[in-house]
């Protein structure tokens, strides 16, 4: 990871700012933010998609009402390199190939493209009066599911014939008034397809093309499936996709970010980091929650150091489109902490998201990060300034920047399973104007201007992170500057000191209830 590479993220939609990608370029260049990020993750409602806004993939053609190739070559022109993802384990039902499959059945060039799930499972179980096999209580037992039910979508063909296909993740269906069936659903890929592998090949191109230099492996650890395994993070199946696939993105010179939630104690991201990805630090949020609410910053440093000592190249966050993950905190803190945090978010608005719908299995907290901290805008700009201190590639949700709360108007508007749009507000251009002038804002980005410019932090730093009690320091260290953040978790103080040439300067300062430059 060069140093451009290891500058500040800029994490949204494109229609996130400013109603297009252009709002978010008009953004980018204005004065306040210009130089404050070196990388945009766009997400994928970029390209074409029908569901779960953006990740149910039509194609990876851009979606023309937000994104035009020039707004690319535009960000290209600012030096800003792109994060995109790639949908792994699955394509829209919408999808060419899958519209194909129902056209034509059987003589679709890609009727193994996707996964026929009675065909998988033929020979160990028991055909329904539905028409779906349901597998034996021996393959069953151990098996992963993200919702209750078998992961199948039945479809119709054209022919009037129906059969299920594997579908893990979202799905609709609906019926006209002449009784037609419409389908809409994330159907899983058969990445032993040479098809499929040819896909992956084409995207991952594609991708490169339009300047990514990383690129976001969204659901990865559900593609690789056998006869009785748990099918999410097989071992070794998983493994060797993941080869594969890097094999296929060496040529274009993207780094590859295996997303995956999992509890620290299992050890997945370690796993990942040894084989040589980066890893997404999705310990940081709950950390710092905790951190302000125990006002102890040990539990952080003890994170902090690991990652420093192992090498980990990693990809850090506060909030994001998708919650504030929890599960990822458990062996990492009590289980009673863990819980006791969860109260607190949800006292202040959050919603508790379970673990494909069981009761009681907490998976992550939907909120806006600011709003998890209690809409205090002094302990926003300590989390930040925290955040960017740490090692890593710091990557920041829009809304967190300006200092977003909670939407409880447009997660009643998404109706049922809508509670992630709490976090996915779209601001219009006035509404960053207005933004802009609010302290909070301001400094934040002139902490991810320092991050952006300041030789200190380089990827050859030395970094030292030492906490007692409510005392958190961190240090980055290079031959040419230093730069130092002491802070106090108690009442949220803090100051930057910037060392020069020998010469030392107060950067930013936040003492009792002001914030100083």
């Amino acid at each position: 990871m060069n140093n451009h590479q290891y500058g500040p993220m800029l994490n949204a939609y494109p229609d996130s700012m400013g109603g297009s990608l252009k709002g978010a370029l008009q953004f980018l260049m204005h004065p306040q933010a210009r130089g404050a990020f070196s990388s945009f993750y766009i997400l994928p409602s970029l390209f074409h998609s029908d569901l779960d806004r953006g990740f149910s993939i039509v194609d990876y053609g851009l979606n023309e009402d937000l994104a035009a190739e020039e707004d690319l070559r535009a960000l290209e022109n600012l030096g800003m390199d792109l994060k995109l993802d790639f949908i792994l384990n699955h394509l829209s039902v919408q999808s060419p190939q899958f519209q194909d499959l129902l056209e034509k059945g059987e003589a679709s060039e890609y009727k193994d493209f996707f996964i026929d799930w009675n065909q998988f499972w033929a020979g160990c179980g028991e055909l329904g009066p539905d028409g779906v096999l349901t597998p034996a209580p021996e393959y069953m037992k151990d098996m992963f599911f993200r919702k209750p039910g078998l992961p199948v979508l039945v479809v119709e063909f054209a022919n009037g014939s129906r059969k299920p296909y594997w579908n893990t993740f979202y799905q609709q269906v609906e019926e006209d008034e002449q009784g037609k069936k419409h389908y809409l659903g994330q159907m899983d890929l058969n990445i032993r397809s040479p098809l499929v592998q040819e896909f992956y090949r084409r995207t991952l191109s594609r991708l490169a093309g339009y300047g990514a230099k990383i690129v976001r492996l969204d659901a990865f650890a559900y593609a690789p499936k056998e006869v009785g395994a748990r099918n999410f993070l097989n071992e070794p199946g998983t493994w060797d996709f993941l080869s594969q696939l890097a094999e296929m993105a060496k040529p274009h010179g993207v780094a590859l970010l295996p997303e995956i939630h999992a509890s620290y104690q299992e050890g997945t991201y370690r796993t990942i980091a040894e084989k040589g990805y980066m890893v997404y630090d999705f310990f940081l949020p709950g950390l710092l929650l905790d951190a302000f609410e125990q006002k102890s910053g040990c539990d952080l440093a003890r994170w902090a150091n690991e990652i420093i000592t192992s090498g980990m190249r990693t990809v850090n966050m506060l909030g994001c489109h998708d919650g504030i993950p929890v599960l990822d905190l458990q062996g990492l803190l009590p289980e009673e902490r863990i819980r006791s945090l969860i109260d607190v978010l949800v006292k202040r608005g959050g919603y508790v998201k379970d673990l494909h719908g069981a009761k009681n299995i907490y998976y992550q907290v939907n909120a806006t990060y600011y709003s998890a901290l209690g809409e205090d805008g002094r302990k926003m700009l300590l989390a930040r300034a925290i955040q960017l201190f740490m090692p890593g590639k710091p990557q920041v949700w829009y809304l967190d920047l300006f200092a977003g709360k909670n939407d409880y108007e447009a997660m009643a508007r998404a109706g049922a399973g809508g509670h992630k749009e709490i976090n996915r507000t779209n601001l219009s251009a006035q509404e960053i104007v207005l933004a802009l002038e609010r302290d909070v804002v301001q400094r934040q980005l002139r902490l991810l201007k320092l991050r952006a410019s300041s030789p200190a932090f380089t990827p050859e730093a030395e970094i030292t992170v030492t906490a007692q009690g409510s005392q958190l320091r961190m240090d980055w260290r290079t031959d040419e500057e230093r730069a130092s953040l002491k802070a106090d978790l108690q009442d949220a103080s803090f100051e930057i000191s910037l060392w020069r040439a020998g010469q030392e300067s107060v950067f930013m300062r936040q003492n009792g209830r002001t914030a100083q430059e």
